[in-house]
């Protein structure tokens, strides 16, 4: 659960399946004359959308720590034996009609654990090992995902490339869901199935206004592209009791954001129909 408080003391919790969700959106939008199209797109769509589905339970049911009348947010929650058997679930369970999409969505749950496999300059990796299950869980999974591929014909490459693109997408969803949109980059972000380890370019995202960034370079297939996020508006950031945040909780009314990404100003003879930009 991502944890978001303002000025007026209010919180927009936000799942992390919502946070997924936006991710799915950018993934589903992904490609352009300067952006390789996604291969395979349905499963990369898949595996972006429904990456952290591994927590559905979870927010059934969220943690509340009576010490500081708090739910926490997600970086704070114990990493337990809990938590690891919901992750599994996600991908042999709820993936597992879409192998791609499970090994991909598998391995970018094993890369947080492994600063993301050192796809990513910036931002840092916020989230590594926490403790002996974890390691585990990691080793595991990491040996049956090196299994499983010595029986597909999948490209490794191509692999690793769509590996790198969910931790993009993931970041971008993080950078809308966990604050108001500020001045930041993300590095490097791969353009083609052919770029190695450490190449790509550095995406840079600008506030412009109320809800609207804009992405240089600019990754989608129509600009400007419109996206939405969804989270629970609580009146309070605090509660006294565990049954009072729960109450709230279910209570609380949807609210959804609503986010326009933009390109750099269209060039002189380009136009904009709804597709891919194109320009004379």
């Amino acid at each position: 659960m991502i944890v978001r408080k303002d000025h007026t003391g209010a919180t927009l919790l936000v799942g992390q399946t919502d946070h997924s969700r936006l991710a799915g959106q950018f993934a589903a939008h992904w490609g352009n004359e300067r952006f390789a199209p996604l291969e395979p797109y349905e499963s990369m769509v898949r595996a972006a959308h429904f990456h952290d589905f591994g927590h559905l339970r979870y927010e059934t049911a969220p943690i509340f720590n009576e010490a500081t009348g708090e739910t926490p947010s997600f970086r704070e929650i114990p990493t337990d034996a809990k938590r690891l058997e919901e992750y599994q679930w996600c991908f042999d369970w709820f993936l597992a009609p879409d192998p791609y999409a499970s090994f991909i969505a598998n391995m970018h749950r094993t890369g947080l654990s492994r600063a993301r496999y050192d796809s990513i300059i910036h931002p840092e990796s916020k989230l590594r090992n926490k403790g002996s299950d974890v390691d585990a869980f990691v080793v595991r999974n990491e040996a049956a995902r090196a299994k499983f591929l010595a029986t597909q014909d999948w490209d490794p490459a191509q692999i690793r490339i769509n590996y790198r693109l969910l931790q993009v997408w993931d970041l971008m969803s993080l950078y809308f869901s966990c604050q108001e949109p500020y001045e930041d980059y993300i590095e490097p972000v791969p353009t083609s199935y052919r770029d190695r380890d450490g190449e790509g370019v550095r995406m840079t995202l600008t506030p412009m206004g109320p809800n609207q960034v804009r992405i240089d370079p600019f990754p989608f297939d129509v600009n400007p592209c419109r996206f939405q996020l969804a989270g629970r508006r609580l009146s309070a950031a605090t509660f006294a009791s565990k049954d009072a945040f729960t109450r709230a909780y279910f209570q609380a009314t949807v609210e959804v954001l609503d986010f326009e990404l933009v390109g750099s100003p269209l060039r002189s003879g380009s136009r904009m129909d709804g597709g891919l930009v194109a320009a004379s």
